[in-house]
């Protein structure tokens, strides 16, 4: 994949001519509110709308850039919200999307290998887009419990979409909210899930050379502001209205993803 040239954003320089992230005043009041944000959302409501800080990212970040720059700062928040939820997890539905979830990392990996940045832009802002579109139209939490083949074929799904996007949450929904866990039971599980799928991620992003010594910088500097989003998550869980939270979010990843689409074909 070609490395990154220069990126303004109105006029303002986030990435320098050599690829070199430039921490500015554009940068960390972008990238503050993204990590703050997934650790909410990955604390508190499901980690479904945690890939919208990627996407956020991904306007003023090559999206190589913004991938590898959230994905320590995911696993700095699984860590943090493990003990919270330990054990409450349901395992047998846990399993079933594990074991497809390895597989559809190495998907990722060879996606990685082939396409280039405006590709990537294209197929997050369309995965931003395609996940809002699911919430207006997914059926009610009713619908017939899914059998493990499909929970496989959902684990599948979610492996590559964490991998190319951090946006494993809507497949691995729609087979868990079939099978109708309580609220904390279906968080606990996503926890687990994304635990052990984004370890996988860790060595293939390292391989395919996404992480730098500016993206190391970066989290070391955001971590901070993760372990406060995890904070603050786990209190929301039981104290913010869901339909707030996500009403919020799919405005943001609604415009998030049309931009990104924007970008790419233009």
């Amino acid at each position: 994949m070609p490395g990154p040239s220069a990126l303004t954003f109105n006029g303002i320089r986030v990435i320098g001519a050599a690829g070199m992230l430039e921490f500015n005043l554009l940068f960390f009041a972008v990238a503050i509110p993204a990590t703050v944000f997934a650790g909410i959302s990955k604390g508190g409501f499901g980690s479904g709308v945690a890939f919208a800080s990627s996407s956020i990212l991904a306007l003023i970040l090559t999206p190589t850039q913004a991938l590898a720059l959230m994905l320590p700062l995911l696993m700095l928040i699984d860590v943090a919200t493990l003990r919270p939820y330990w054990r409450r997890w349901s395992w047998p539905d846990a399993r079933v999307l594990i074991l497809g979830g390895v597989p559809g990392v190495v998907l990722g990996i060879w996606l990685f290998q082939v396409t280039n940045d405006d590709v990537l832009r294209l197929l997050i802002g369309a995965i931003s887009l395609a996940f809002v579109a699911w919430q207006m139209m997914k059926p009610p939490k009713a619908l017939h419990r899914l059998p493990a083949s499909a929970g496989v074929l959902a684990g599948i799904v979610a492996g590559f979409t964490s991998f190319v996007s951090h946006a494993g949450g809507p497949p691995a929904a729609v087979y868990l909210l079939s099978q109708r866990l309580t609220k904390t039971q279906f968080q606990a599980t996503t926890v687990l899930l994304f635990w052990i799928i984004n370890i996988a991620k860790f060595i293939p992003y390292a391989w395919l050379g996404l992480f730098t010594m500016q993206t190391t910088l970066a989290n070391l500097m955001l971590a901070p502001f993760a372990l406060l989003g995890a904070w603050l998550g786990v209190k929301a869980h039981h104290m913010v209205s869901e339909r707030l939270f996500f009403g919020v979010t799919y405005v943001l990843l609604s415009a998030t993803g049309g931009k990104l689409i924007w970008d790419a074909l233009n």
